[in-house]
């Protein structure tokens, strides 16, 4: 399950925030996580559960916001929502769609104290 060591990672940027910016307590995260960015957002919630204990984000919040696959098509020119990785563009069919969003995984906002 990688999404224990991307949770770690997550609390570890949170630790090194509060040391930079001051605060004590982390009430809320807003994580955001691409649709083709391969993590489960159910395995990182229960993740934060485990990994935040005894942290500055003990009892915190987890709000996980979903963003969309993006893509341009090189074919017929065009941005298109993509379901899957090297998926067919949903316009005209070709192969040649290069992924432009979707794939990210960030810490979008912090409710601190």
């Amino acid at each position: 399950m990688h999404e224990m060591s991307l949770t770690e990672s997550v609390v570890e940027i949170l630790a090194e925030e509060g040391r930079r910016q001051g605060f004590g307590r982390v009430k809320t995260v807003w994580l955001e996580i691409g649709a083709l960015s391969g993590v489960e957002p159910e395995a990182m919630e229960f993740c934060f559960d485990v990994v935040t204990r005894g942290t500055l984000a003990e009892g915190a919040k987890l709000e996980i916001v979903r963003t969309p696959g993006q893509g341009w098509c090189l074919d017929c020119e065009k941005n298109v929502a993509l379901s899957e990785r090297f998926g067919a563009c949903p316009e005209c069919g070709g192969h040649k769609v290069q992924m432009t969003s979707g794939d990210e995984m960030r810490v979008k906002e912090l409710e601190v104290e």
